[in-house]
């Protein structure tokens, strides 16, 4: 017979509680502050390992592969594999198109620095015009030219070895870098992934029971599409980043791709519900309201329960039993006019498409939460979309700002300018894709600011005391770890990119070390000089054309509005929805979490065009589907007019079009009684799509939207 466990001793006991009190009181640590110590720590072994093994090769630069690793140090694995790919392919472009450049204009730095700055300006636009990690390649690839053929100016025979050198030093950072990131303590990203997918199904969940309880404003309704087109931004950038990690396979990527597509689809159904919602309850019209609140009010009940594939089922039982109860109240009342029945039937349309949408958004969050493998047809990837104006703008911004600093080297005589040239250029194109270029740069610059005194006495009070690399590491280690700190912080992760990257071109000695005062800070001024010429061209130089500017999305919108009407139908809704969700996402990026009333208005803007977008492209799928007659004909007539006020927005095209969706109604609401099942459903989805269009014209032409026009 066994013997029972000895009780435990009071001091036993005393100890397990005082370790369960600490580890109470550090979990919040742990999981927030201890984060970016791990964090830290990470950059750090990286950082001193890709310098440790640099120097055991005997590169010229170790500064370059310890550089790297400061600019891979992101939160997850996933990211850092991803940009370090990125990074790789950008480095051998811009190496490749150095060796061309200077192999064709040896003697000729003039034509030679016009090259690299039509170069550059094709990288810069290119990184705008994709604005995801792949943008980064063509970052890479248009300064790294730059860094390879500024210096073999006077050279042009050294380039070769500049180039091999330069691939080396980032390909050994890279190395070090992934494995770090990805071996100790990694943070995978698609735990983040799951994250955003989870916040979103429970916070657009929470959106809708409001919207439909009348708990929620229109203009912050308004605020709240505008946040969330930001979030499918972010969930596809997760999704990208998690696919470069162990176990994201590639039927995660399509049940991602279709979570997107599907809450795009939802979140635009609802939108117009709510619209007609509002309009119904702004202009007091108590028979329809009282037809369709109780369907509200149902459907708002169902969401507050966990929405498993049975209570799917049961709500859109009980919603079809809501409408067949208001279809008979309102055939045994008295007669509504013509516009109030339209307005029933399309609520009640959109009641019964909102449901059918919420279900198979539910079904995606479901097999997505887990880990179920669902066989989806892949819709495509959410696809950025930028104005061509911006992408211009960038590309000839950057390619001024490097003649700008050529023209300094050249007029100024001092060879330091060259470290100005190349920091003008980087900032100038890593900043193009942001959506607030100057704020990203004058962190950087306060970085900059900040590591100069710091970075001298760094290097000349306690580098100069290490005689071998531990006691170097340890001179260097508070500079470099106070930047990654700074980096890891959404606020000051400008400066703290700033602090990495001044202190590891300036503090890290070579293998053959010369220390050289006046030579030091030279560099610093001429590094400073040129992050500050970046800041300088961003404000001067079409200060406009940057990434989210409310001006060029509004045009954008237009522009995508009047492509519903015309583009090539194959998946066309897909791509309208992503274009218009990227652009609203570029305005949210812009605008900060306070828009204001001009930008508010653009929102209104965006959000009414895709009401009218979806229209037009549902008629013009009808109309496909259709065989000759007058409803048809009446259908196109509507697509012409829109089309045309979409063109040119006035008063005349607008009334115009109205007058052809009354038209385009009565034709339609004629064939309804001889149509079969499948017609009629079909033409009654027509009608659903007029009376949309209808009043989001009415709402335009009174002025109640109060938005620019292309014009404007």
């Amino acid at each position: 017979m066994n013997a029972p466990p000895a009780a435990p001793s009071p001091d036993q006991r005393a100890a397990r509680r005082a370790f369960t009190w600490f580890r109470a009181q550090t979990a919040d640590w742990a999981g927030t502050e201890g984060q970016r110590w791990i964090f830290v720590a990470k950059a750090m072994l990286a950082a001193f390992a890709a310098l440790w093994l640099s120097f055991r090769l005997g590169l010229e630069a170790p500064y370059t592969a310890l550089a790297t690793t400061v600019v891979l140090a992101l939160p997850s694995s996933g990211m850092v594999l991803e940009k370090a790919l990125h990074r790789f392919l950008g480095t051998l472009v811009g190496c490749s198109a150095a060796l061309t450049l200077v192999a064709l204009f040896p003697q000729s730095p003039t034509v030679l620095f016009l090259g690299l700055a039509l170069w550059v300006a094709l990288c810069t636009g290119g990184a705008a015009m994709h604005r995801n990690q792949q943008s980064y390649s063509f970052v890479l690839a248009g300064y790294t030219a730059v860094m390879i053929a500024a210096p073999a100016v006077d050279a042009p025979g050294n380039v070769f070895t500049l180039a091999v050198t330069r691939v080396t030093e980032v390909s050994l950072g890279i190395i070090c870098s992934a494995v770090v990131h990805d071996v100790f303590f990694p943070r995978r990203h698609s735990g983040a992934v799951m994250r955003t997918v989870q916040a979103r199904y429970a916070g657009f969940i929470d959106f809708c029971r409001q919207v439909l309880a009348h708990r929620i404003t229109p203009a912050d309704a308004e605020l709240n599409h505008l946040k969330f087109a930001a979030d499918i931004a972010a969930l596809e950038s997760g999704r990208a980043a998690a696919f470069f990690e162990a176990g994201h396979s590639r039927s995660q990527t399509r049940q991602l791709h279709a979570f997107n597509a599907a809450f795009m689809t939802a979140l635009t159904t609802f939108y117009t519900l709510h619209r007609l919602s509002h309009r119904l309850r702004a202009a007091g019209d108590g028979p329809v309201l009282a037809l369709v609140e109780p369907m509200y009010a149902h459907l708002a009940q169902a969401m507050g329960d966990e929405l498993t594939p049975a209570r799917l089922a049961q709500m859109r039982s009980k919603l079809a039993d809501d409408s067949a109860a208001a279809q008979a109240q309102l055939a045994a009342g008295p007669e509504l006019d013509r516009a109030r029945h339209i307005d029933f039937d399309t609520a009640v349309e959109l009641l019964e498409r909102f449901a059918g949408n919420l279900a198979d958004f539910a079904a995606l969050y479901h097999g997505l939460a887990q880990q179920k493998r669902q066989q989806v047809s892949d819709p495509g990837a959410y696809s950025p979309k930028t104005p061509p104006a911006i992408i211009v703008a960038s590309g000839v911004r950057a390619g001024a700002t490097l003649l700008v600093t050529a023209a300094m080297w050249y007029w100024l005589a001092w060879p330091a300018t060259v470290n100005a040239i190349l920091m003008a250029t980087i900032f100038c194109a890593l900043a193009s894709s942001s959506p607030r270029p100057t704020v990203l740069v004058r962190q950087v610059l306060i970085g900059f600011l900040i590591s100069m005194p710091f970075a001298f006495i760094t290097e000349f009070l306690l580098v100069t005391r290490a005689d071998s690399f531990y006691p170097l590491v340890l001179a260097a280690l508070p500079l470099f770890a106070f930047g990654a700190y700074l980096s890891s912080s959404p606020r000051w992760s400008g400066v703290g990119i700033g602090v990495g990257m001044f202190s590891a071109t300036l503090v890290v000695p070579a293998n053959l070390m010369h220390y050289d005062v006046e030579s030091f800070i030279a560099s610093e001024l001429s590094l400073t000089m040129g992050v500050a010429v970046a800041f300088v061209m961003f404000k001067v130089l079409l200060p406009e054309h940057t990434m989210g500017h409310r001006g060029h999305v509004a045009a954008a919108l237009w522009q995508e509005a009047r492509n519903a009407c015309g583009a090539r139908l194959h998946r066309l809704k897909r791509r309208f929805d992503n274009r218009v969700r990227d652009l609203l996402s570029q305005l949210n990026a812009a605008a900060g979490p306070s828009p204001n009333a001009q930008t508010r208005a653009v929102v209104r803007q965006g959000l009414t065009l895709l009401e009218l977008g979806h229209a037009a492209i549902e008629l013009r799928q009808l109309i496909a589907a259709s065989h000759a007659g007058s409803a048809r004909d009446s259908l196109e007539t509507v697509l012409r007019q829109l089309a045309a006020y979409l063109d040119a927005p006035t008063r005349t095209a607008g009334e115009a079009v109205l007058a052809s969706i009354l038209h385009a109604g009565t034709a339609v609401r004629a064939a309804l009684p001889d149509a079969h099942p499948e017609r009629r459903a079909r033409l009654h989805m027509a009608l659903t799509d007029l009376h949309s269009i209808y009043t989001s014209l009415l709402d335009q032409l009174s002025g109640e939207s109060n938005v620019p026009t292309p014009a404007a």
